[in-house]
This record gives C-alpha cells, sequence and structure tokens, in this order.
C-alpha cells in the first residue's frame, strides 16, 4: 500500500519522495502527510487572502522547483502590494475628523474665555499679545476652519457690525449685558477679520486665508509625505509652494504696493527654488542609495525640502516690502509720519515672518510619526491593521498643522515694536501730541502674518 502511495506521489511530485527518504522507519505515507502539514509551496494570494491549492487539484503545477518559485513570487509581489495599497474613503474620513478636531479645540478656546472678555474696542485685542498664551488664543481662533463656512453676506454684516459697536454697546437688548455684547462684537470681528485684508478690506480668497490653512494645504502635506518617487515628489512640492506663495501674497503688510510683475518674479523664484531643493535632495538620495532604501528616504527629503523651500518662499514674495518700507503707528494705531515707511521695521517683519514658517515644518513632519510609535495604543493598533497607517498619519498630521500653525505663528505678536531710536533718523524726537505732548519710545508696525 505504501509503495504504491509512493508511486502515485512521485508521479505528482518527486520532491514529495525525496524528502521523505531521509525519515528512516517512517513510511512514505507519514511523511506525504507530514510534508502536507506544513506550508504548502503552492499559495496564490488574492487581494491579501491566500488559498492554497495541493498537487493533487493543480495539474499545471508538476515541476516543484518552478511551481513553487514563481507561486512564492507571485504571493510576495501581491501580499506587498496589498500593504502599501492606501485607503481612500478611510483617509478622507480621517482627513473630516482631523479638521473637525481642529475647529472644535478652537471652538473650547472662544466658550473657556467668553464671560473673561474685555469690553470691545476694535483697535485693541481681546486677549492680551504680550503673552505667548494670549497671541496662540488670538491665532487658534484666527485659524478656526469652521470660519470658511460663513457667506460673502454673512462677513459684510459681522463688519457693519463692528463699525457701528458703539451703537450696539449703548443700546443693549432686554436682557443681554455688556460682556454678551461685548463677545457678540468680538465674534463679529474675528468672522469678518478672517474673510477681509486689514489693510485693504478685500475679500481674500478661501483656500489662502489663514482659517483655510488645514483644510487646503494639509492634505497636500500628507501628499508630499507619501511621495515615494522623484516626480510625485516635485509635483506637490510646486502645488505647496504655489499655495504657500499666495498665502504670503494676500497676508502681506499691504500698505506698500506690489504690481504684477514684481509678484510673478517673486512667486517664480521662491517656486524655483523649493523645486530646486526638493530635487536636489531627491536625486542625491537615488544616486547614493539602492532603490529600496531610496524608497524610504525620500519619505524624509519632504521635511528638509519644506523648512529652506517655505522660508525661501515667504522671503522672496515678501522680500518687496523691505525695498518699499511699512508705515509707522503708535499705540492707538495712528500713523505717525503720513505717507512716509521704515524699511528697518518692514526687514524685522520679514525675518520674523520668515522664522515662523520655517518653524512650522518641525511638529508637521515629526510630531505623527513620534506619536505613532511612542503611545502604546496607537502603536499596537498598527501592528495589529497595518492599513490603518496611513488614515492615522493623515488624521495626526493635520491636527499638529492645526496647532502648529498657530503656534508658529505667535511666536512674535502680529503688531511688532520698534524703538524710536532703532528707526529711521526721520522718526526721532516725534512727539505724541495727544499725550501732550510726550516724545515716542516705542512705534509699531503690521508684520503680517
Amino acid at each position: 500500500m505504501s509503495l504504491r502511495i509512493g508511486i502515485a506521489a512521485s508521479r505528482y511530485c518527486p520532491s514529495i519522495v525525496r524528502a521523505a527518504r531521509p525519515h528512516k522507519g517512517t513510511s512514505i505515507k507519514k511523511c506525504i502527510e507530514r510534508r502536507s502539514d506544513a506550508a504548502s509551496p503552492f499559495t496564490l494570494r488574492f487581494r491579501g487572502k491566500s488559498t492554497a491549492t495541493t498537487a493533487s487539484n493543480s495539474p499545471k503545477s508538476t515541476t516543484a522547483g518552478g511551481g513553487s518559485a514563481a507561486a512564492a513570487k507571485e504571493a510576495a509581489a501581491s501580499e506587498a502590494s496589498s500593504s502599501e495599497s492606501v485607503p481612500i474613503g478611510t483617509t478622507l474620513v480621517a482627513m473630516t475628523l482631523a479638521i473637525a478636531t481642529v475647529s472644535a479645540g478652537a471652538a473650547i478656546a472662544e466658550k473657556s474665555t467668553a464671560s473673561m472678555v474685555p469690553k470691545f474696542d476694535p483697535k485693541q485685542q481681546r486677549f492680551d499679545q504680550s503673552t505667548f498664551v494670549g497671541r496662540l488664543s488670538k491665532m487658534l481662533l484666527g485659524c478656526d476652519p469652521s470660519l470658511l463656512v460663513y457667506s460673502g453676506e454673512e462677513v459684510k454684516r459681522c463688519k457693519a457690525m463692528v463699525d457701528d459697536y458703539d451703537t450696539h454697546l449703548q443700546n443693549l437688548p432686554e436682557g443681554v449685558s455688556e460682556t454678551e455684547m461685548s463677545r457678540t462684537l468680538w465674534e463679529a470681528q474675528r468672522i469678518a477679520s478672517a474673510a477681509l485684508h486689514p489693510d485693504t478690506g478685500e475679500t481674500i480668497p478661501r483656500p489662502f486665508r489663514m482659517s483655510g490653512y488645514v483644510p487646503y494645504n494639509g492634505p497636500i502635506c500628507v501628499a508630499m509625505v507619501a511621495s515615494q518617487s522623484t516626480p510625485t515628489l516635485l509635483f506637490w512640492s510646486w502645488v505647496n509652494q504655489s499655495q504657500n506663495a499666495l498665502i504670503n501674497y494676500y497676508n502681506r503688510n499691504a500698505s506698500s504696493e506690489m504690481t504684477n510683475a514684481t509678484f510673478a518674479k517673486s512667486y517664480a523664484a521662491a517656486v524655483g527654488s523649493a523645486l530646486a531643493v526638493a530635487f536636489g535632495l531627491a536625486t542625491l538620495i537615488q544616486r547614493r542609495y539602492s532603490p529600496a532604501q531610496a524608497k524610504n528616504l525620500l519619505k524624509w527629503v519632504a521635511f528638509p525640502s519644506a523648512v529652506v523651500a517655505s522660508s525661501l518662499n515667504c522671503y522672496i514674495v515678501r522680500s518687496p516690502e523691505i525695498d518699499s518700507g511699512v508705515p509707522l503707528v503708535n499705540s492707538n494705531g495712528d500713523d505717525v509720519l503720513p505717507n512716509e515707511t521704515s524699511k528697518i521695521a518692514a526687514e524685522r517683519g520679514v525675518n520674523s515672518t520668515t522664522l515662523s514658517r520655517a518653524l512650522l515644518q518641525a511638529p508637521v513632519y515629526f510630531l505623527p510619526p513620534v506619536m505613532m510609535g511612542a503611545i502604546p495604543l496607537v502603536k499596537n493598533a498598527l501592528l495589529r491593521n497595518p492599513a490603518m497607517r496611513v488614515p492615522v498619519t493623515t488624521y495626526l498630521l493635520l491636527v499638529c498643522f492645526g496647532i502648529g500653525l498657530p503656534a508658529s505663528v505667535a511666536i512674535f505678536p502680529q503688531m511688532g515694536e520698534i524703538k524710536v531710536e532703532d528707526a529711521e533718523e526721520k522718526y526721532h524726537n516725534l512727539q505724541d501730541e495727544k499725550n501732550g505732548g510726550k516724545a515716542y519710545e516705542v512705534l509699531f508696525y503690521n508684520k503680517g502674518l
């Protein structure tokens, strides 16, 4: 009986007999059974699922060496493809949840300070701008993605309400306190200032508002991090820097004119330098490392290229301000020398804004991988379900973006200050007529965002 089994087995797979021979004292039948209990070499994978195909029901796989090698290669390729696939639907849900999380954080910050709002004054601030916490609170509310939902008519009504704030404060509706009306006015100002430029009053397109940074620029950063080839990285770097250039343009200090020709030159220089950095690093990596190593290292090109590119982008687009200068105002916002500007103040404003753009990249590119590796709950969940890595990375990246942007901008006050002695000589010995003719010691300028 065992002999007949051995002959039948040798017809289909001679390697079974060869593998059974060393086991002395063991029947060929038991060897075949032991062999069948092991992982079958004829394993095919379809979309991550495997089905074992034995020799008896796969007549085409009559050659053990060639058949098993081809099947193994096919299984490995299918498994790799399955592990690298991106769950589009889940990733879109993660993006939506991240944007909602950032908006929820802004809502919590607003409601937690609702009872402490100062009396509304359009020339003052709701939060103390001399402290980092105060500036961070202001920027958290200013970068709130939910501000994008307000229509142009609603923005105009809010602007009109702010302009007529005295009437609203002096004629309080029944049952409404001054604190509650002030809170309403602060909110109206937040809605209006998020959509309108402070210098020109013009409407800023939604993708280029500070409140649009997370929902519009965040997914672009996700695409940059996920890029694993030079053409893909260059494309998303171009998209990213093009949007950054327009954000820098629309949020600049617009008291100094910038012609379309000047902006076009600045845009070409900013985006060109950004692509040069991304292409240079990607090319260097691909030349010095194997394809497998280069594929992994390209994920890290996004951070240094984003730091250098964003800094150059901001500086180049905003540099015309240095040539024309910015006006200096007193603590009440009054221009101390009409039709005159300070190039020294303009340079300080551009430099501080450029530094904040560079610092913004750190939380965006470093915090998500650190959190995914350091938090046991997240780490274990990803080990059990690798397909969730992209959605989780997307969620953490956008949330870090939503927090990192206000934090980086809040490092420097939007209204920078400069000592009179550090400004141009024409500002020296100026007197404040509303303060008894006392000489100014400190003046202020809008550094832009």
